[in-house]
């Protein structure tokens, strides 16, 4: 005896039917406002938070004598942590921090309040997870991370993710090389805004998989 098919339950062809309306409504909004979509993909990049107390200010490497430093040297100077950490790899034979602590110096600046953190990690994710254990050690609990504008974001997710126990307040530096706003309309722009979602995705989500993997494994 032939048995008919069952056919979709009248509440699963809703669910069916309310999923494929809801798919086509973001459809239409995203191409009737895709330069709304796109500016706030690029402005999503910048993560700004408010300015609170804190125990220590890092300042990331790559800017040892640009808006990266003078922000961190503002904060520090406005009271809101007691230290300024200037992190940086080699240049020209000398860690990046000591560079920056000559230039804030003769911008007025008082040497006490900063501290140089030496490292030759070429990768964002190297560099927190070097900085993880500069932290540890000094039993900081709430840290202000000061890193270009573009890079903030990616930046204060792998603090959060990868140094768990910790608060990570992300203040970014200004970088007229990226325009959140119109970043298609120029190419620098579109270049780094390319780059750190394509980051975003790598370091971040394929980096913290592997890190859970390998704590899986450890258990079994």
């Amino acid at each position: 005896m032939r048995v008919a098919p069952s056919r979709p339950r009248p509440v699963l062809r809703l669910v069916r039917r309310i999923v494929l309306w809801g798919a086509l409504v973001l459809a239409a909004i995203a191409l009737i406002r895709w330069q709304a979509v796109l500016n706030w993909l690029g402005s999503y990049l910048v993560c700004s938070d408010p300015r609170e107390p804190a125990d220590l200010v890092v300042v990331m490497g790559g800017d040892f004598w640009g808006p990266r430093v003078l922000t961190g040297a503002e904060i520090g100077a406005q009271g809101l942590a007691p230290l300024v950490l200037i992190s940086g790899p080699p240049y020209n034979e000398r860690p990046e921090g000591e560079l920056a602590v000559e230039f804030l110096v003769k911008q007025g600046y008082p040497r006490s309040l900063f501290a140089v953190f030496a490292h030759d990690q070429p990768s964002t994710l190297g560099e927190v997870l070097a900085l993880r254990g500069e932290l540890m050690r000094r039993g900081v609990k709430r840290v202000i991370v000061v890193t270009s504008s573009f890079h903030s974001r990616r930046c204060v997710i792998l603090f959060r993710l990868f140094c768990p126990g910790m608060r990570f307040l992300s203040v970014p530096a200004p970088d007229a090389g990226y325009q959140a706003n119109g970043w298609w309309k120029n190419a620098r722009s579109r270049q780094l805004f390319f780059s750190e979602w394509t980051k975003i995705l790598g370091s971040v989500v394929i980096a913290y998989a592997a890190k859970w993997i390998g704590r899986w494994r450890q258990i079994i």
